[in-house]
């Protein structure tokens, strides 16, 4: 597990625009069984891919879109990590991944990045992509 120390800059990187941390796996399945609408659930990881393209590329895409998911999450891979595993048995069958960005619609998967889809784009390009996604599900 990572020192808190080290990963509150980047659970703020997303809690400061809304996201809302999910740090157990009750509150995982809790939210993703509970909300109607549209959940975007970002795995978030101290990887250069997150913090160069993921995050950015998210905060990009959910403020120049039109459509926007209803519900805005994240859980921290490598720190909470019961809330990380629920998280990623909503994803499946894709292989557990960090950094990662889901969408859920009605507590279904609609949409997964998977981190070899992050590596190495820009967060431009990770945003012109989830704009794309929002404007199909959201």
């Amino acid at each position: 597990m990572y020192p808190e120390e080290l990963v509150a800059p980047m659970r703020e990187d997303l809690t400061s625009v809304g996201f809302e941390e999910l740090k157990t796996a009750e509150a995982v399945e809790q939210h993703l069984t509970d909300h109607s609408g549209t959940t975007l659930l970002v795995v978030n990881s101290v990887c250069g891919c997150a913090a160069g393209a993921a995050r950015p590329g998210v905060k990009m895409a959910v403020d120049k879109s039109e459509k926007k998911p209803s519900h805005l999450a994240t859980v921290f891979a490598g720190v909470d990590a019961e809330a990380v595993q629920k998280a990623r048995e909503f994803t499946l069958p894709y292989p557990p991944s960090s950094p990662s960005i889901a969408l859920f619609k009605d507590g279904e998967l609609a949409h997964f990045v998977e981190r070899h889809h992050i590596e190495g784009r820009s967060a431009e390009m990770i945003a012109d992509h989830l704009v794309q996604v929002f404007d199909e599900f959201c």
